[in-house]
C-alpha cells in the first residue's frame, strides 16, 4: 500500500515539473528577410510554450498559435490597445495565425482566460506569459 502512496506522489511531482520544463522558456524573434518577427507559440496543459517572448516595437509580428492534443479548449489574449495588439484567439490543433505591428516598448501579459465552472481560470493556474516589446 506504502508503494502505490509514493508511486502517486511521484507521478504527481513527476508531471508537475514536466509542465513547468516545458514552461519558462524564452524567445527573442528574429526579424526574417522579409521584415516579420516570427514567433510559435504551443499551449498545452495549463502552459504557453514560449512564455516570454522578445520581439522589436515597429516591425511586423507574425505569432503562429497551435494546441496540444487534447480535449481541454484553450485560447490567448493580448489585451494591451497602447501598443497596437488586441488578440483573443481561440488554439486549436491546425496554427492559426495573429499579425500585428508592436506600435509601443513595454511588457504586456498574455493568457489563456478559460474557466470551467468554480475552479480555476486556466491563467490562475500559471497558463500566461510576456511579450515584451523593445526598441
Amino acid at each position: 500500500m506504502k508503494l502505490i502512496k509514493y508511486l502517486i506522489i511521484f507521478f504527481i511531482f513527476a508531471s508537475a515539473g514536466f509542465a513547468q520544463e516545458r514552461a519558462g522558456k524564452v524567445y527573442r524573434a528574429a526579424v526574417d528577410p522579409d521584415g516579420i518577427q516570427r514567433v510559435k507559440i504551443t499551449g498545452g496543459d495549463y502552459y504557453f510554450a514560449p512564455d516570454y517572448i522578445i520581439v522589436k516595437v515597429n516591425v511586423p509580428v507574425e505569432l503562429s498559435v497551435v494546441k496540444e492534443a487534447g480535449i481541454v479548449p484553450h485560447n490567448i489574449v493580448i489585451n494591451a490597445p497602447e501598443a497596437g495588439i488586441n488578440v483573443n484567439k481561440t488554439m486549436g490543433k491546425d496554427p492559426e495565425l495573429i499579425k500585428f505591428t508592436p506600435l509601443r516598448a513595454g511588457k504586456y501579459p498574455f493568457y489563456c482566460d478559460k474557466k470551467f465552472l468554480f475552479f480555476k481560470s486556466h491563467r490562475e493556474k500559471g497558463m500566461e506569459g510576456i511579450i515584451e516589446i523593445i526598441e
